[in-house]
């Protein structure tokens, strides 16, 4: 006699994950295994096996180990703009605005710590594209500073503008990676920053305003 065995009883299929999904698990896991092992060092094959898929299909997503770093830098640039603009949007006044965008913007990095500190011990040793890829992101940076500087001291010039919102972007690169070898909250952090910056660009705004 042949036994059946009842649908319940079936082991359930495993649902098959969309394009879209196993992008975002490959690069999730790419940047531990990156951040882990540093960039040379981290292999595709340990990739590939801790998302459970084969190899090959890794190299069909990104084509590369060159090219996966730099989907990884690409959906982390996107994230930080998101979530600093945003953030930013909420500001009722040149402080709070700053303010928000430097909690966010701390947080973000807080976040993904271990990629920063990457970046920081290998900038030197990474491909073209993906150094490019750092450079985009402090220039998406400067896009959203510069233009709320410029509005809220409309008297000041083009090149002061740009001078200042590079200093701001260099300072909140190095507080964000000092905050990784001290127990500093994003909070604090945007606090130090805004405590040392804010006497410069309150005179930034008041000047500004008195000229225009």
């Amino acid at each position: 006699m042949t036994q059946t065995t009842s649908p319940q009883e079936r082991p359930a299929r495993r649902k098959r994950m969309s394009r879209e999904a196993r992008e975002r698990q490959m690069l999730a896991v790419a940047e531990e295994v990156f951040a882990d092992h540093g960039y040379r060092a981290a292999s595709m094959e340990e990739i590939a096996e801790r998302c459970g898929v084969s190899k090959p299909m890794l190299y069909e997503y990104f084509g590369s180990k060159d090219g996966l770093l730099l989907a990884c830098l690409t959906r982390a640039r996107a994230e930080l703009h998101d979530v600093t603009a945003a953030a930013m949007a909420e500001g009722t006044d040149p402080m709070d605005t700053l303010t928000r965008g430097l909690i966010a913007y701390y947080s973000f990095t807080d976040s993904h710590r271990r990629s920063f500190e990457l970046l920081k011990n290998e900038a030197a040793g990474l491909p073209y594209a993906a150094a490019e890829a750092v450079e985009e992101a402090r220039r998406q940076q400067h896009n959203l500073i510069a233009p709320i500087l410029a509005q809220w001291a409309p008297g000041i010039g083009d090149i002061e503008i740009e001078a200042y919102t590079e200093i701001i972007i260099g300072a909140c690169e190095r507080v964000s990676l000092w905050c990784t070898v001290r127990d500093v909250t994003p909070e604090d952090a945007a606090r130090y920053t805004i405590d040392f910056c804010w006497g410069g660009l309150q005179a930034l705004y008041e000047r500004g305003n008195v000229t225009a």
